[in-house]
């Protein structure tokens, strides 16, 4: 039987602050407020070591199962894109996705008295239970929303940082109207099935990223520019895709039961070593670009067997198929995986030929980064200053290296 005295929250959220900042680049304002604010109090369903582990926490989950309706985002992701937002004291900040509370009483320490935090959200459940918490550990000051965060907040002027903690597909025109250039978004954006993390900048007509980041939030609600659908017969295999793209999940469907052309890129990777990149090298070129995911049964049954079996990038185009994947080689006495491509499909060789391609230019520069500038849709071509072109209702982006 153990004697032990548990740990206190404080003790476990100087250790939580500490894991982080090992290995996150964190400013001395937002270490300050990891350490200060008790992110236990904003999930009271957890114990305190759920609370201080790095892991979301579930506050709303969804009765038809899949992805929460709401919870409280993993604080490393927290800690990051509050680095990237670069709030100052005295700022107003709009937050679109209220959760627990939590992230709105972390903006309020880094904005001081003198700044005003506003968070908003779609689900009343969700701002009742912000709104209950911030109360309870005096974070009063900070104001609750209810609406759809696509309004944004325009009766609290134009914000100086709009930071968005759910998974947007496209920019509201409500949130161009009310970033003036100079002010600053953070917002988890997807495309060509991925989602990434944007750090960008307001200038006169457009916005520019200085941060593109791998992430993963439960997707705005009123949003559904992705497309999904299965392509086998079994429902074991799916695509998502946007829906400027004109894949035809019909025409596909049965492509995985035709013959398999296997390309290798001669690019190895070890089994620590990520390859993300690889997705933004293809969606900054081929409008084929798209996510594949997999059960379990199917990789079991040998339909298919992508790199990632649950989000693989992959190229659809017509009735032929190209994934990303990944096979086991020993080199000089090392294990090592080659990143390569499979095609079904009359297409199919010359689909996986095309993403070889994009591996090989990402094995170049595996650290690079592209900037994505937004645009609002209806921008001429020749004012978007070149790039890859993405279409979305509200805005245009475009993809350069």
């Amino acid at each position: 039987m153990s004697t032990a005295t548990p740990a206190s929250p404080k003790t476990l959220r100087d250790r939580m602050v500490d894991t982080i900042a090992a290995t996150h680049p964190l400013t001395p304002a937002v270490e300050d407020a990891l350490r200060v604010v008790p992110r236990h109090e904003f999930v009271p369903d957890a114990t305190a070591e759920q609370a201080y582990a790095d892991q979301s926490v579930t506050i709303k989950p969804n009765p038809a199962g899949g992805l929460p309706l709401s919870c409280a985002s993993v604080p490393s992701l927290v800690a990051d894109m509050l680095v990237w937002l670069r709030t100052r004291p005295g700022d107003t900040v709009v937050e679109i996705g209220a959760g627990t509370g939590y992230n709105a009483a972390l903006l309020a320490h880094l904005v001081g008295p003198d700044g005003k935090v506003v968070t908003v959200d779609i689900d009343e459940d969700v701002t009742a239970h912000a709104r209950q918490t911030l109360e309870a550990t005096g974070n009063t000051a900070v104001t609750v929303l209810t609406r759809d965060g696509a309004l944004g907040a325009p009766e609290h002027g134009h914000p100086a940082r709009m930071i968005v903690t759910v998974g947007a597909w496209d920019i509201p025109i409500a949130w161009w109207d009310q970033l003036e250039p100079g002010a600053r978004l953070v917002v988890p954006l997807s495309w060509r099935g991925q989602a990434r993390c944007l750090g960008l900048d307001r200038q006169a007509d457009r916005m520019v990223s200085d941060v593109v980041e791998l992430c993963g939030f439960v997707p705005m609600l009123g949003q559904d520019g992705e497309r999904t659908a299965a392509i086998d017969t079994d429902g074991l295999v799916t695509l998502h895709f946007d829906a400027d793209q004109p894949i035809d999940p019909a025409v596909l469907r049965g492509v995985l039961d035709q013959p398999k052309t296997a390309v290798a890129s001669g690019a190895t990777i070890r089994g620590d070593e990520s390859f993300d990149g690889v997705w933004l090298r293809l969606s900054a070129a081929d409008p084929a670009t798209c996510r594949m995911a997999a059960d379990r049964a199917a990789i079991d049954n040998g339909l298919c067997k992508p790199a990632i079996p649950s989000r693989s990038p992959a190229l659809a185009e017509g009735d032929s198929l190209a994934y990303l994947t990944l096979t086991r080689r020993e080199i000089e006495g090392s294990v090592r995986f080659e990143l390569g491509a499979t095609g079904h499909g009359p297409a199919g060789r010359h689909l996986a030929d095309r993403l070889c391609d994009r591996i090989r230019l990402w094995d170049g520069a595996r650290d690079a980064r592209p900037t994505i500038t937004l645009h609002p849709a209806g921008t001429p071509d020749d004012q978007t200053g070149g790039g890859y072109i993405i279409d979305k209702p509200g805005v245009r982006m475009t993809i350069s290296y």
